[in-house]
């Protein structure tokens, strides 16, 4: 990923909605949630959740899928990976302070 990859992610991510959204698919896991799930447990009306999740899939953070007649979303965990990789990647020419902290907070998502 490069600064003109990442600008438009981050820019994706800079929405209170949105990034609640993306949290959720995160912690939904591999099985993710239909619209309405997402929708419902965000207490976001149909028309707005789909803007988001539309502005979402554009910036490839989340995946989309056809389930009889839901669309079932899912988190791109590629996607967030190198997006943090980007962000850390000259990190503090790798000073374990800062990146054993890191590490050890995203472990659980390898």
């Amino acid at each position: 990923m490069d600064i003109n990859t990442a600008t438009p992610t981050f820019a994706a991510l800079a929405h209170e909605t949105r990034l609640s959204v993306f949290k959720l698919l995160v912690e939904a896991g591999p099985n993710g949630l239909s619209a309405g799930e997402v929708g419902n447990k965000l207490d976001v009306v149909q028309n707005t959740m789909s803007s988001h999740l539309s502005i979402l899939s554009q910036s490839d953070l989340i995946s989309k899928e056809r389930a009889g007649r839901s669309l079932i979303y899912r988190a791109n965990y590629e996607t967030m990976s190198n997006l943090i990789t980007f962000l850390l990647q000259d990190c503090c020419k790798g000073s374990k302070d800062v990146t054993e902290p890191v590490t050890a907070a995203i472990a659980c998502c390898k």
